[in-house]
């Protein structure tokens, strides 16, 4: 029987992160992807330092209220939101 890669198992999104990569469960990698689809689609990455996201209202209820998160700092919030 194959183990599915920790990676690879889906997880459910929170509400808050629902709102922006959709409430079905889905990898962490996946969940990861949409979330950078909607930062470029809403152009909240920072324009000055690149390595920072700019929240708008649907990402700082995942982001805990911070309006601006280093990607790597994201990472970590983000998965506060996975179960």
């Amino acid at each position: 029987m194959a183990t599915v890669s920790k990676f690879m198992k889906p997880l459910t999104p929170s509400s808050d992160l629902a709102e922006v990569v959709g409430a079905k469960a889905l990898p962490r990698t996946e969940a990861t992807k949409k979330l950078w689809d909607y930062i470029k689609k809403n152009k909240l990455q920072d324009s000055k330092n690149r390595r920072n996201i700019n929240a708008d209202d649907k990402l700082a209820k995942v982001f805990g209220g911070k309006k601006t998160v280093s990607m790597f700092e994201m990472t970590a919030l983000v998965s506060k939101h996975l179960k």
